[in-house]
């Protein structure tokens, strides 16, 4: 069945085409809504503020769809073994359980700890990785494709050209494309597009802390009402939530400073928390929500569990360049020097973010036939 015979007088596709439907899931008659609608109350100004979605990648949802398809797809590797979902798994809160990542073979790792994807869309510089070294999340997307590790269509491969042909072949990247784009070209900036649309739309805000807080927020109280205790936690997580949101100068932890709620993603200003003596470069690091969920930790995994993450920053911090001031205390690196119980606190706490929605919500699931 062509094309021509799928599209309606309008442009609009009106049935989802046997190439398809053969393969996924999708049905382009029913097409899930990735809006960022039906948030809470407190995603407010504050929060879109942050927002560093470009005009021309606003939300779309056939756009997002064919986004969740390039994520899931291995055939978008060399060799059919690797894909985005590969390394950055739903169930995990988009994120891996090794240290490092393998892609289209065993035999080699990613060098830098799978992202958790959640409320990526919220850190304002727009910049992607560990190191920042990606303008946008349209940019980063075409990273694993060039990988040799990750999909391997760097060097020998042939690139863009090699993946797109490969693509071309298939019996539903045209059809999707068309119905996407309203042709059926496939270039990398489509590709980068569609993912980076459909990452976007990964807003998690589900919490058991969403739920506590969304019965005591509200923007004209005292620093939006983060102070007050949850209704919904247990004594120990209160306590990791008051440690959390209280700065150092007050008897907290200051966490919140950095990990900035409701989002818990990074604040537009951070610099670099003090993993290693002398460190010169400038990392970002995924929001907190689903941290629980997994380890390990940090750009290179080093920590196995989050109460090594919170011993880190009670008395681990070391000097460098480009160490945040929120981690200094008397021109040095912080030492909180926290109690046994007050670390297991926060851990506590952090777990009150895990997302059962985001991480069972069908939207983002693999959309194959396998």
């Amino acid at each position: 069945m062509s094309l021509l015979a799928l599209t309606a007088c309008d442009g609009s596709r009106s049935a989802t085409p046997p190439g398809v439907t053969k393969f996924t899931t999708i049905d382009f008659e029913h097409v899930a809504d990735y809006s960022a609608k039906d948030l809470p109350p407190y995603f407010d100004d504050t929060v879109t503020s942050l927002d560093h979605s470009p005009a021309a990648s606003a939300i779309d949802n056939r756009v997002a769809t064919l986004g969740r398809v390039l994520f899931y797809d291995l055939r978008l590797s060399t060799n059919d073994r690797a894909s985005c979902a590969a390394c950055h798994q739903q169930a995990l809160g988009f994120t891996d359980s090794m240290r490092f990542s393998n892609g289209i073979s065993t035999a080699a790792t990613t060098d830098f700890h799978a992202m958790r994807l959640g409320n990526l869309r919220y850190w304002k510089p727009g910049t992607t990785f560990w190191d920042r070294r990606a303008a946008s999340v349209e940019a980063q997307a075409s990273h694993p494709f060039h990988s040799l590790v990750e999909l391997g269509w760097g060097g020998a491969a042939g690139g863009f050209d090699a993946l797109i042909a490969k693509m071309r072949a298939t019996a539903y990247y045209p059809e999707l494309f068309a119905w996407a784009f309203g042709s059926a070209t496939i270039t990398e900036p489509r590709i980068q597009q569609a993912l980076a649309v459909f990452v976007r739309a990964m807003v998690a805000h589900s919490s058991r802390w969403d739920a506590g807080y969304a019965r005591v927020f509200s923007s004209t109280a005292p620093d939006r009402a983060l102070d007050r205790d949850l209704a919904n936690f247990t004594p120990q997580e209160n306590r990791g939530r008051q440690l959390f949101m209280t700065s150092t100068g007050k008897g907290g932890a200051g966490c919140s400073a950095c990990h900035l709620p409701p989002t818990f993603a990074l604040a537009a200003d951070a610099r670099s928390n003090g993993l290693d003596a002398g460190e010169t470069r400038l990392f970002k690091a995924p929001s907190l929500r689903n941290a629980g969920l997994t380890g390990p930790y940090m750009h290179d995994g080093r920590f196995a569990t989050l109460a090594e993450v919170v011993d880190f920053y009670d008395h681990g911090i070391q000097e460098g360049p480009a160490l945040d001031a929120r981690l200094r205390q008397g021109g040095r690196p912080q030492r909180l020097r926290l109690g046994d119980a007050d670390r297991a606190a926060l851990v506590a706490f952090v777990m009150t973010l895990n997302d059962s929605v985001l991480i069972t919500d069908p939207r983002f699931s693999d959309p194959f036939r396998r």
